[in-house]
């Protein structure tokens, strides 16, 4: 794992220096403001420094390699075409990150160490220096060391983090710390790691031209619907979209009559359909609006014949306009966890929605079912407020959750 800080005069410029010089997969994972000291605050404006890492498997010389040719090209073209090349390359990333909930800037702005202060107060407690007035050796350094690295274990286990992915994330940490390691930089690179692990949240995109069909699946009590309603407000309140609801959950009544309620609501039609031919007809019903969000109906992970049904649903909507956000609860066992996505996993590139968050003191399923399934995490949700109760999985959060940080 590479980490390095970036000083600019701006959050766009400091971004930009840390994908061309780590690749286009660093994740920023923290942003703060520099104020010049002294007599040099009246005179010097602030600087923002950024601090971005970049996994072992990134192919790091390739992307500097390939950084330094573009730099070679970029010299030989006008200066105007340059920066605007670049002012469009730091918008593109600067709106990728964009969080139509909550405000991002705010969620990272602390400190990696200030966020972990109450775990690495533990264990500083816990391990005591073996000769108070020496020099430690080499040993002694690396027995403090493993110390470390077993309180967080079993600190990740208390989270209910599976062993195989916190052995797995200790043994990557431990094949690249230097021998004597402090607890600080043992706390901060598995904190990395985790980052890392848990990945850029993607949420729902509308396309420039087409209209997009968004399906929510998963399992029944999840709390789909009321998912669905969050994620609507959000778009007509914040962007004024032109939107539709579908729902195909016709077993549940009241489950049809709340996203009716909600639609009026917000003054969007909603269409109840009962088979994949309905779908194909409300498609092109709806082929001028911007984005059309589907509710299924909660299916039994052990029913075959109602997956057989869900898979022909999504299957009347092309891959390039449609998104399939598979919505789980952080309160279920992991144990049924692992069953219901072996159930979806005919279904490709569905992205996960986590609710029922305050429901629940332990996210290490969270990070289980990102690294079992590898598919790209989303929103989280809490509480049956709407639109206010979701938002864009914050990894510096659960990070910090799995390690035993407070809030």
């Amino acid at each position: 794992m590479i980490i390095k800080k970036f000083q600019a005069e701006t959050e766009k410029e400091a971004i930009l220096m840390a994908k061309e010089e780590l690749g286009k997969d660093a994740i920023v994972t923290n942003i703060k403001t520099i104020k010049p000291k002294g007599i040099y605050k009246f005179f010097r404006p602030s600087k923002v420094e950024i601090t971005a890492a970049v996994d072992d498997t990134v192919n790091y010389e390739e992307d500097s390699l390939l950084s330094s040719f573009q730099k070679l090209i970029n010299e030989n073209q006008s200066n105007k075409q340059t920066e605007t090349r670049k002012e469009r390359v730091i918008e593109k990333q600067i709106d990728k990150d964009e969080n139509l909930f909550v405000d991002v800037k705010s969620t990272y702005s602390s400190e990696i160490e200030k966020r972990l202060d109450s775990l690495q107060n533990l264990i500083e407690k816990q391990i005591k220096p073996t000769q108070e007035n020496a020099t430690l050796s080499i040993e002694e350094d690396k027995s403090n060391e493993n110390e470390y690295i077993k309180l967080i274990y079993k600190q990740m286990l208390i989270n209910e983090v599976d062993e195989k992915y916190a052995n797995q994330i200790i043994n990557e940490i431990e094949a690249t710390l230097q021998k004597g390691a402090s607890v600080d930089t043992v706390l901060t690179s598995i904190y990395q790691k985790i980052v890392l692990k848990l990945g850029q949240p993607e949420t729902i995109e509308l396309g420039e031209k087409k209209t997009k069909f968004v399906f929510f699946i998963g399992p029944t009590g999840v709390g789909k619907t009321t998912t669905i309603a969050k994620i609507a407000s959000g778009f007509k309140m914040n962007k004024n979209t032109k939107m539709a609801l579908v729902t195909s959950d016709t077993y549940r009544i009241a489950a049809v009559e709340q996203l009716r309620i909600y639609a009026n609501i917000l003054g969007v039609p909603l269409k109840v359909i009962y088979s994949a031919d309905e779908m194909s007809q409300t498609k092109e019903e709806f082929e001028d609006y911007d984005i059309v969000l589907i509710d299924t109906a909660g299916r039994s992970h052990k029913n075959s014949e109602q997956k057989d049904d869900l898979e022909a649903l999504l299957g009347t909507v092309d891959d390039s306009m449609k998104e399939i956000y598979l919505v789980l609860s952080a309160t279920t066992k992991y144990k049924d966890l692992v069953r219901i996505t072996e159930t979806y996993s005919t279904i490709a590139n569905y992205r996960i929605i986590f609710t029922k968050l305050d429901e629940t003191i332990c996210m290490g399923n969270i990070l289980n079912v990102k690294m079992m399934t590898g598919s790209p995490l989303s929103y989280v949700a809490w509480g049956q407020n709407v639109p206010n109760d979701i938002g864009r999985l914050d990894a510096q959060f659960v990070a910090k959750k799995l390690l035993g940080g407070s809030d």
